[in-house]
């Protein structure tokens, strides 16, 4: 008997597969959790960084969930260090306040941040080039395509010794891009094939794959965002591009929307901010005051 500190991969039907062990130590083992955490009203979640102890026969417990960096409910994961945002020049057109609302998010959960533009091969030069205005002094701005491979080294550099979730919309290749990054290495985690994780028979549930030098979550979910999970007053912490101007506006209490003196608005007038997020902030922001009136 041992213990061991590893990693949750996967979770199915009360069953826990956690990756430890280092070189050709390295391996997955099947634990049940104990019962404490049902006590608790505690769940393990993909990506949770966990104590456990392992028999003689292979078999293992979970026995201690380490602190999280943040969860997610839907779909339920843990440990999500970066959040690569999907989005497409077309099929399906882009929606810019859609995508800043995926950002503030990411933002909320303390993750590190890219936008990720698939379908270069098939994008207009003058739209992709609108993603690198509106976000590049934000976030890193990928270009892919899953189809030429373009980006995808840049990308890849980007990931490396983290934890990483792809987020978007329906319809921007997040499950291409997923495999593109996947088959990159040769490695497999258990009996699982790359060449198989997207199969129209595959049993969707969140896993978490070894990618060579990073992790990435596969995962169902990540295409919606309720708003109303953020703080009106928090909103625009949620906005990196604000920092520079928080506590300079006339009024220690300005929303930045109408008010007088705000150095929000004039950063966004004098184009210092881009304009289009600085929209997406004020339309957020009145729909969260809206929700507090009811």
């Amino acid at each position: 008997m041992s213990q061991l500190q590893g990693t949750i991969v996967k979770g199915i039907a009360g069953f826990y597969y956690v990756l430890a062990g280092e070189g050709e130590d390295r391996k997955v083992y099947e634990c049940k959790a104990r019962g404490i955490f049902r006590k608790d009203g505690v769940t393990p979640l993909a990506g949770d960084r966990v104590l456990m102890t392992v028999q003689e026969d292979g078999s293992g417990s979970v026995d201690e969930i380490l602190p999280r960096i943040n969860e997610f409910d839907r779909p339920p994961v843990a440990n999500v260090e970066t959040m690569i945002l999907v989005a497409a020049p077309k099929e399906p057109e882009p929606s810019f306040p859609l995508l800043d609302r995926f950002c503030v998010m990411a933002e909320q959960k303390n993750c590190r941040i890219a936008v990720c533009v698939n379908k270069a091969d098939i994008g207009d030069p003058a739209m992709l080039q609108r993603f690198r205005n509106v976000y590049g002094g934000v976030y890193p701005v990928f270009i892919v395509s899953t189809v030429t491979g373009e980006g995808f080294e840049e990308l890849r550099a980007f990931l490396q010794g983290t934890q990483a979730a792809l987020a978007g919309p329906s319809g921007v290749g997040k499950s291409s891009i997923a495999n593109v990054l996947l088959e990159s290495d040769a490695m497999e985690t258990g009996e699982i094939s790359r060449k198989t994780l997207r199969g129209k028979n595959t049993t969707r549930h969140t896993e978490l794959f070894d990618a060579g030098g990073f992790r990435l979550f596969d995962t169902p979910g990540f295409t919606s965002f309720e708003l109303g999970e953020v703080e009106e007053a928090q909103l625009q912490h949620y906005f990196p591009e604000f920092a520079p101007y928080l506590g300079k506006c006339r009024f220690d209490n300005c929303r930045h929307l109408d008010e007088p003196g705000c150095a929000v608005t004039k950063a966004a007038e004098n184009k210092e901010i881009s304009r289009r997020r600085y929209a997406s902030y004020k339309d957020m922001l009145r729909y969260l005051q809206q929700l507090e009136k009811y």
